[in-house]
């Protein structure tokens, strides 16, 4: 399974190099993560393809190790939507975040190592919840979920 930092490192590149599709593995994380990110307005599309193509033709039909979800980048008077996309949470040093901590770094407060969110600024937690497994910051307090901070978006 890759570790998130592939997918911020794929992304920040693909914006930095003015591209406008890029085509990334095939897990539940980096589907997780994308969609979060669509709902927020820093990409402007995902589609499930293969490495030739992104359709469902494609998709259907390739082997699992050739599926791809490809993602439109979204640009915005020339300049990329998404400025930055670090890690919290590295594979040396998990950052696990209950209720009361995700809402001081929500709210504007530090907590533990992590700096609290600024405006404009999204941070993906991956929870526990099978249901709701990969959630933005604020969608975990309102369901009342802890977790694993992994990534913050700006």
């Amino acid at each position: 399974m890759p570790l998130p930092f592939d997918l911020c490192a794929r992304l920040q590149n693909a914006f930095r190099a003015r591209h406008q599709r890029l085509a990334v593995e095939h897990t539940t994380q980096n589907l997780g993560i994308l969609s979060i990110l669509l709902r927020h307005g820093f990409i402007s599309n995902i589609t499930r393809g293969s490495v030739a193509a992104p359709s469902a033709e494609h998709f259907a039909a390739a082997p699992e190790a050739q599926r791809r979800i490809w993602v439109d980048l979204k640009y915005r008077d020339d300049l990329p939507v998404l400025n930055q996309m670090s890690l919290i949470s590295k594979p040396s040093k998990k950052v696990h975040m209950e209720l009361g901590e995700l809402r001081l770094i929500c709210s504007g407060r530090r907590t533990k190592t992590v700096a609290p969110l600024g405006m404009g600024e999204i941070a993906v937690v991956r929870t526990k919840n099978r249901e709701n497994e990969w959630v933005e910051a604020r969608e975990a307090m309102q369901l009342k979920l802890g977790g694993e901070v992994v990534c913050r978006v700006s």
